[in-house]
């Protein structure tokens, strides 16, 4: 068996935030926001290594922040893309020959703007896509409505309709060749499921996910969080 790899994306913008610069660099109860999740990754045994997806032209900042404020863990960088599908390839990539040579078997998938995912949810979906093939957290959705010609209709809750957290794990080979095949058609996911849904077979398990591990999107988002953070006993200084 070889090892778990997490990745942790942090190539975006952050417009909706209104955020000056890249948002995974906000201040949250005291580190930055990326750090929540490095933190956490680099701390677990089923962990072997942990990539750092940076945003073209931030190797510094990336640099920087991480031995700031995580000075004695192990962190390794990749440049990302313009799109998120395009960062998961370059980090697949630079993955790409241990994939192959086996000494790397599942990876998991991060989003830095989901500073609230745990331990645990990290631990559950690399122990499902090690033994299915794939896994990704999910919440019902509740309190749709469906509008037709007919006019709206209610969408009961508990209905098929989930919503898709991170971390969302899979197996390293199959997620590899499914982003080679994407490139060559020029098909980009919304997610990392939907592209290995294309080109694979892999099963993909849902597991439960949580309602405190919020994207962090949007202004309010940041209050939340760093009200939901200020408990954690990993909290770092006060700001």
């Amino acid at each position: 068996m070889g090892a778990a790899v997490a990745v942790v994306l942090a190539a975006g913008m952050g417009t909706r935030i209104g955020a000056d610069g890249n948002k995974a660099y906000l201040p949250l109860c005291g580190r930055s926001m990326l750090i929540w999740s490095l933190d956490t990754l680099t701390k677990l045994p089923e962990v072997a290594r942990t990539v750092l997806v940076f945003r073209q032209g931030e190797l510094e900042l990336a640099r920087t922040t991480i031995a700031h404020e995580l000075p004695h863990e192990s962190v390794e960088l990749v440049e990302g893309s313009d799109t998120r599908h395009g960062s998961e390839l370059n980090a697949l990539r630079y993955l790409a020959a241990d994939i192959e040579a086996g000494t790397v078997d599942v990876i998991a998938i991060h989003d830095a703007a989901r500073p609230l995912a745990d331990a645990e949810m990290f631990r559950t979906a690399i122990s499902i896509a090690r033994g299915y093939g794939g896994a990704l957290p999910a919440l019902p959705v509740g309190g749709l409505v469906r509008v037709d010609t007919r006019g709206p209709h209610s969408v009961a809750d508990g209905g098929p309709l989930v919503r898709v957290q991170t971390p969302q794990a899979f197996r390293a080979r199959e997620l590899l060749q499914a982003y080679l095949s994407a490139e060559t058609e020029g098909f980009a996911g919304t997610d990392t499921a939907s592209c290995v849904q294309r080109y694979t077979e892999l099963p993909i398990q849902t597991f439960p996910g949580k309602a405190a591990n919020l994207k962090v999107t949007y202004p309010r988002d940041v209050a939340i969080a760093r009200y939901l953070l200020t408990d954690r006993p990993d909290r770092g200084s006060p700001e």
